[in-house]
């Protein structure tokens, strides 16, 4: 990347949470300043931000989510900066730039930023089934040269074992697609959703994807940890192409945020009461000047639901930039967010979510559920 380049970009949200309480942190820049990354089956890294960004201060991760407790203490800029795990110059010789051992880093790039996502051990993981999606968000509509999803072989152990090429099948190529052929995310920002399959997989994984990038030779590296035909895990991207860091800057921010900070957000939106086939509840999970983070809880009744959709009525124009966990669209005042493929089906009594961001404000919109059973 440019050196002008780089200096347009902003830091990540990480400075939104706590915005109020050090007033020394920039405003986190549009979607359209971004780069991008794996939002489902979530990346390490993303999904790291995406479940602890808010609260990343909080020791209850050191027990409830230990691998990302590690990351966090190694170098929390890996995830302010989650859409900025890429290397420049890499000319297609993946493997031979990239060392066995360091694919989730990237090769350790950009000074080691990333390299507590090579750290092996029990990484919170995805449930799927055997046909899959791959989302992809595009946050500087960049589109590809191409996309290469692999999934490692039958036998390899993501929870003791170091990465390497040979553990890898590829299993998907997207060829070139510009990013006026990608998904519009309510902002300049873009998604493809890739489908996949595999045959007879069961058990941990991991998804590997290479997105080759088209403004130049810049190429990204995600790992998401995946469980095949497991149940659908709390640690699913519950908050957040979450507050977006949608810059990924040339150097470390200058001012880190104290112990002390207490962050400006939300409890977890509270469990609604259902009176029908599903009940919707609304919150805020952080916010800062220009913007705001929100969350929708999903509750299934007293029987089971197979797809949900959520409506949100506001009092003018939705002021959605990006959503992730749903697919949202708009008309007028109202916004409308349906379940993606792998969020859909809810158990009795239990939950899911999807979040957004939103532009200026937030104010508390009207919430209602419908599914089917």
């Amino acid at each position: 990347m440019s050196s002008r380049v780089q200096k347009r970009l902003l830091i990540s949200v990480f400075a939104a949470a706590i915005v109020a309480a050090l007033a020394v942190l920039v405003a986190p820049s549009s979607p359209a300043a971004a780069h991008g990354n794996v939002v489902g089956p979530a990346s390490r890294n993303y999904g790291c931000f995406d479940r602890w960004g808010s609260r990343f201060q909080d020791p209850v991760m050191a027990t409830e989510d230990p691998m990302c407790w590690q990351a966090w203490q190694a170098n929390p800029n890996a995830m302010w900066n989650w859409n900025g795990l890429f290397r420049e110059g890499v000319a297609g010789q993946h493997e031979t730039v990239i060392p066995d051992g360091q694919l989730c880093s990237a090769g350790h790039t950009e000074s080691g930023r990333y390299n507590a996502m090579d750290t092996v051990g029990d990484w919170k993981a995805t449930s799927i089934g055997n046909s899959f999606t791959v989302s992809l968000f595009d946050g500087a509509r960049h589109g590809a040269d191409y996309i290469r999803v692999y999934v490692t072989k039958v036998g390899y152990n993501p929870i003791t074992t170091p990465l390497k090429w040979s553990d890898l099948e590829l299993i998907k190529t997207v060829p070139n697609t510009p990013a006026a052929q990608w998904t519009q995310q309510l902002s300049n920002g873009v998604q493809i959703d890739i489908p996949a399959s595999v045959s007879g997989r069961s058990g941990r994984a991991m998804v590997y994807t290479i997105w080759q990038a088209s403004h130049l030779d810049q190429s990204y590296y995600f790992c998401s940890d995946v469980n095949f035909g497991g149940s659908q895990p709390s640690s699913s991207p519950s908050s957040s192409a979450s507050s977006s860091p949608s810059s990924s800057p040339s150097s470390s921010p200058s001012t880190s945020p104290s112990a002390s900070a207490s962050p400006s957000v939300s409890p977890s939106v509270s469990t609604p009461p259902v009176t029908g086939a599903c009940a919707a509840a609304y919150g805020v999970t952080s916010q800062w000047q220009g913007g705001f983070q929100g969350e929708v809880k999903v509750t299934a009744g007293s029987a089971a639901i197979k797809s949900w959709t959520v409506t949100l009525g506001f009092s003018g124009t939705p002021p959605i930039q990006q959503t992730w966990n749903a697919t949202l669209t708009t008309s007028g005042n109202t916004a409308s967010a349906t379940n993606v493929n792998y969020n859909g089906s809810v158990a009795a009594g239990a939950s899911t979510t999807f979040g957004f961001l939103g532009t200026g404000t937030s104010s508390t919109p009207t919430v209602s559920c419908t599914a089917t059973t």
